[in-house]
């Protein structure tokens, strides 16, 4: 029986609050210049909603820009973020490179995130998880925008048929839960107790998760 582990990057395997703040302060800093933003940098704002896909974000963070704007602004954000990572100044979270080693031997790992594909992949080759996981899979594969699709599509193209989702938001959650897979909630940065409180198990390290009967 063919078992695998899908998990979410931001917030779960990638720390991404180390970099989210000087990559939206240098995005707002343009802003700032074209007369389009007064104020401070909306950190706080960012992390509450941290997890859902670019457009969200930034029809959340600026609701009265024109979508060119936006438009622009997602882009320079990615741009500011992948910098932030090929120059090493993210992290993953503690011990998920031992972790993931481990898992390996025993199941298919995957990556499902609402990030980016070129973003993802600026993680995957900085740090080298490709000697971990089989695939990774971005919310730009598929047109509905909902990490349920996107799992489902994990698990349909590599037949898989007993599983676990590792993530920190509510879309992890439920995406395990509606591809009946087992869900696993970690409790780090982004992670809001409510959300964490759906999940099948909660971890506060990921390895706890060696001590796992997963899928």
């Amino acid at each position: 029986m063919k078992k695998a582990i899908i998990f979410d990057m931001d917030g779960t395997l990638f720390q991404t609050n180390l970099i989210l703040e000087p990559a939206l302060s240098a995005t707002f800093d343009v802003l700032r210049k074209k007369s389009l933003w007064l104020g401070e940098t909306p950190i706080e704002k960012y992390r509450e909603i941290m997890g859902v896909p670019l457009p969200v974000v930034w029809e959340t963070l600026c609701p009265m820009h024109a979508l060119e704007t936006r438009e622009e602004s997602n882009a320079l954000f990615h741009v500011k973020l992948i910098e932030e990572i090929r120059s090493r100044r993210g992290a993953l979270y503690p011990h998920a490179e031992q972790t993931l080693a481990s898992l390996a031997e025993n199941y298919d790992l995957f990556i499902a995130s609402n990030g980016q594909t070129e973003y993802l992949q600026a993680i995957v080759e900085t740090y080298q998880l490709q000697r971990y996981i089989k695939g990774t899979y971005s919310i730009q594969s598929i047109s509905s925008g909902h990490k349920s699709d996107l799992v489902k599509k994990v698990v349909k193209e590599n037949a898989i048929e007993r599983g676990t989702v590792v993530g920190d938001r509510s879309s992890d959650i439920q995406a395990a839960h509606d591809n009946q897979l087992l869900s696993v909630g970690v409790r780090f940065d982004f992670a809001q107790e409510t959300e964490l409180q759906k999940a099948d198990i909660v971890i506060d390290d990921l390895k706890e998760l060696l001590d796992l009967k997963l899928g």
